[in-house]
């Protein structure tokens, strides 16, 4: 038996992180990676970083190495039984700002500035009060935070759980359309996906709209594939 919650996002700030680049268009796309939101409810910890991290013992908002882990990471949340899916946005809107920076040599011992070489550019990014929804499937009962930070501006966002349902993993593989973003890596080992969308976005790109057949999980009408974290290799 699998608790089932559906939780809500709110943005409080203006969320950024490129998921997409244009030339000097640095694009925002609606939709929250599920390992972003492994890392922001706090259910990545690391014991080897609590002498040196005095708020948090976790990866959330701090990685001294800037080398991704996410298998390191994200393994002991298979051995919980814990799964987080992507989110998807409810209502969202955008907006577009633009920054310029120029050659600053002058501040280095009053050195005088052999060229001005100007640089700018935009970053769409998706505007406060937008919301978006994920599913968290876990065996045991979670605490989750009210209040989280994402994206490269470390931006407030509030958490809602709508509602929490038990179910259990069926016994039978049935095909079903789940209309959600999905990690390809964590559903193609174990279902076989028949048709999808893609959503170009690192680290892994989503894929969305899936037609799929296998086991899975049910909250009223809705069927949610029975997933597990897995990695390339």
């Amino acid at each position: 038996m699998a608790i089932i919650y559906r939780c809500q996002l709110e943005l409080q700030d203006s969320l950024y992180y490129a998921t997409r680049e244009i030339g000097r268009l640095y694009e925002t796309e609606p939709v929250i990676h599920n390992y972003a939101l492994c890392y922001a409810l706090g259910l990545v910890d690391s014991e080897t970083y609590s002498t040196t991290v005095s708020e948090e013992h976790s990866y959330r908002y701090f990685c001294p190495e800037q080398v991704p882990k996410y298998e390191e990471h994200l393994t002991p949340l298979n051995e919980q039984k814990i799964y987080v899916t992507p989110a998807r946005s409810i209502s969202h809107s955008s907006t577009l700002n633009t920054w310029k920076y120029a050659n600053n040599n002058y501040h280095v011992e009053m050195e005088k500035t052999q060229k001005n070489i100007p640089s700018f550019g935009r970053a769409k990014e998706i505007a406060p009060e937008s919301k978006f929804e994920f599913f968290l499937i876990s065996e045991k009962a979670l605490n989750l935070p009210k209040w989280i930070r994402l994206g490269k501006w470390m931006s407030k966002a509030e958490v809602t759980i709508v509602e929490t349902h038990e179910s259990k993993r069926s016994l039978t593989e049935q095909e079903f359309t789940f209309p959600y973003p999905l990690n390809p890596l964590d559903v193609m080992f174990t279902h076989q996906v028949i048709s999808y969308d893609v959503v170009n976005m690192p680290p892994v790109s989503l894929i969305q709209n899936v037609r799929i057949r296998g086991h899975f999980y049910e909250l009223k009408s809705l069927k949610i594939p029975a997933m597990q974290y897995r990695f390339r290799g």
